[in-house]
């Protein structure tokens, strides 16, 4: 298989944790790309984003939501819960974590614009969804004994927000922050953190 990347993306990030966390790391041969200009991604996806991987079989896929299920289902253990009401849950985590994700890019490319074009409204609403994500997940009760797609998604998302110095999430948030500093310190997360290579 091959997984076409970029360091930087959290969504990339979540799918190396997860094929780490598998064991399938040496079966996915890494290739750096550029989202959104690299035409190598976009004769595979045609949104031109990144994370996409590229099965055995030559078929692509694409999101990084579904490349972690596609990847959960080729081994144990599973990392996605195949029953409810662990299932949704799950999900639904990666799902908050994912949004938070997409909130942080805007800011960071709003913040890329040259001074005095950034638009204060694109910085109230991302940085007002960034805050009540990080708040959901402190009160989540997140555990570090079990690190399933749901976890794994907000630890690549967190670093992310460090990587990129999008907010200073830890203050107000001791839960969230011991949780992290613990998972952080994961073999899976350590070998995919972009500020390590």
């Amino acid at each position: 298989m091959r997984l076409l990347y970029s360091a930087l993306s959290p969504f990339a990030r979540k799918v190396r944790v997860l094929a780490l966390e598998k064991g399938l790391s040496d079966r996915i041969a890494l290739e750096p790309a550029t989202p959104y200009q690299d035409d190598a991604v976009r004769s595979l996806n045609p949104l031109n984003k990144v994370p996409t991987l590229v099965t055995d079989e030559g078929e692509a896929v694409y999101d990084s939501a579904v490349i972690c299920d596609y990847l959960d289902g080729l081994s144990e253990p599973r990392l996605i819960p195949p029953a409810q009401p662990e299932r949704h849950r799950a999900l639904t985590l990666e799902a908050a974590a994912d949004g938070m994700g997409d909130a942080a890019l805007l800011v960071v490319r709003e913040r890329m614009r040259p001074e005095g074009e950034h638009r204060q409204d694109l910085f109230d609403r991302q940085l007002k969804a960034i805050a009540a994500a990080l708040d959901l997940f402190d009160g989540a009760g997140l555990s570090a004994d079990r690190f399933g797609v749901g976890e794994i998604a907000v630890a690549a998302q967190l670093g992310y927000l460090d990587a990129r110095k999008v907010v200073d999430w830890r203050d107000g948030r001791p839960a969230l922050a011991s949780w992290f500093e613990i998972v952080s310190k994961r073999a899976s997360m350590v070998a995919s953190d972009p500020s390590a290579g």
